[in-house]
C-alpha cells in the first residue's frame, strides 16, 4: 500500500475516534491534543516505520482547522442528507477528500487524486455504498469549483460510464430564479451578492414552485433568501447546467436571471448551509470579486443598463 494512501487510512480511523467527543470538546485544544496522540498511537501500531509521518500529522491538523468550514460544505453537496445521518466512516472521508481538494496543495495533490483516494477509502473502509455516495459528493463540489486541473494527465484510470456523454433530454428538469438586485444609497449604486461556502461571490436565486410564474417566485425566492422586496425591471439571460446530486443522480437546472430593483436596507440572509455571507457592493468593487464565470456575462449587462439608467 503506499505510503500516503496508507497515510490518510490512519487519519480515517483518527477522525472516527474525535467524531466521538462530545460537540462542545471537539475544537478544546486540549481535545486536539489527545487527538495528535491517538494519532501517534495509531501510527505506532498499523504504520510502523511510515516514511512521510509529517503528511499524517499536517493532514489531520487541517482537517481538524477547518472541518465547520467543510461540514457546511458537506451540507451544500448533500442537502437530504443531514450531517449527523451520515455515517461516522463516511463523512470522515469526505472531510479528507474535501479538505483535500479544496485547501490542499494541488500540485501535491491534484483534485482528481484527491476524488479517487477518497473512493478508495470509501470502498474499503465504509458500506455497500459508501463509494457512490463519497463520489457524487466529491464530483459534485469539484464541477462547483470549476473542475481545476481537468486537463492535466492523470495516472488514475478512468471510468468509462462515468465519461460518457449526459443526454440532458432525459434529466429532471428544475426551475429557479435568482436576480440582480440594485439599490441607491444616496448618490451610490449598490448591488447586492450572496457568499457561498466555496468562497464565490453569486447572485441570490431560489427554486420556482410547479406552476409558479417565474417573476413572482423569483421575487419570493429573494425575500427568502436575502430578506429583499424587489421590483423586476427586465429579464437578463438564462443559464442552465447539469448537477449531479449524490444520492438523486443528475438533473437539469435552468435558471432565470433577471434585474431587480430594491429600496437600500441591510441584506437579511436566510440561514443555509450553502451561503455564509451576503452584502452590498459598489460597482467599482466588483471587478475584484471572485464570480463564477457563467454569470459574468449576466452581471456585465445589468450593469450597463444600471449605467445607462443612471447618467
Amino acid at each position: 500500500m503506499a505510503n500516503r494512501h496508507l497515510s490518510r487510512s490512519i487519519v480515517l480511523q483518527t477522525l472516527f475516534e474525535w467524531d466521538f467527543l462530545p460537540a462542545d470538546k471537539k475544537d478544546n485544544s486540549s481535545a486536539n491534543g489527545e487527538i495528535i496522540e491517538a494519532l501517534k498511537r495509531n501510527l505506532k501500531e498499523f504504520a510502523p516505520g511510515l516514511e512521510d509521518d509529517n503528511f499524517v500529522l499536517a493532514l489531520i491538523s487541517e482537517v481538524l482547522k477547518n472541518h465547520v468550514v467543510i461540514d457546511e460544505i458537506i451540507e451544500k453537496a448533500a442537502p437530504d442528507w443531514p450531517l449527523d445521518k451520515i455515517s461516522i466512516v463516511d463523512r470522515n472521508i469526505l472531510r479528507i477528500g474535501l479538505y483535500e481538494l479544496l485547501f490542499g496543495d494541488r500540485t501535491q495533490v491534484p483534485p482528481k487524486v484527491a476524488i479517487n483516494e477518497a473512493i478508495e477509502l470509501a470502498k474499503t473502509f465504509g458500506g455497500e455504498n459508501s463509494s457512490k455516495f463519497v463520489n457524487g459528493v466529491l464530483g459534485a463540489v469539484y464541477k462547483e469549483i470549476g473542475e481545476p486541473g481537468k486537463e492535466q494527465k492523470s495516472k488514475i484510470t478512468k471510468n468509462k460510464k462515468s465519461d460518457e456523454p449526459v443526454d440532458i433530454s432525459k434529466l429532471d428538469i428544475e426551475r429557479l430564479g435568482g436576480a440582480l438586485v440594485y439599490s441607491k444609497n444616496g448618490n451610490e449604486i449598490l448591488l447586492a451578492f450572496v457568499h457561498d461556502v466555496f468562497g464565490y461571490w453569486t447572485l441570490s436565486k431560489g427554486k420556482i414552485k410547479e406552476g409558479e410564474d417565474v417573476e413572482d417566485g423569483t421575487k419570493r425566492a429573494i425575500k427568502k433568501e436575502i430578506g429583499l422586496d424587489i421590483v423586476i425591471e427586465e429579464k437578463l439571460g438564462e443559464n442552465e447546467y447539469v448537477a449531479t446530486h449524490p444520492s438523486n443522480g443528475k438533473s437539469l437546472k435552468k435558471v432565470t436571471y433577471f434585474l431587480g430593483r430594491s429600496e437600500y436596507k441591510e441584506l437579511e440572509l436566510e440561514k443555509s448551509g450553502g451561503l455564509d455571507g451576503a452584502r452590498w457592493f459598489a460597482l467599482s468593487a466588483i471587478a475584484e470579486l471572485r464570480i463564477y464565470s457563467d454569470i459574468i456575462p449576466i452581471i456585465e449587462k445589468a450593469i450597463k443598463i444600471i449605467s445607462s439608467e443612471n447618467k
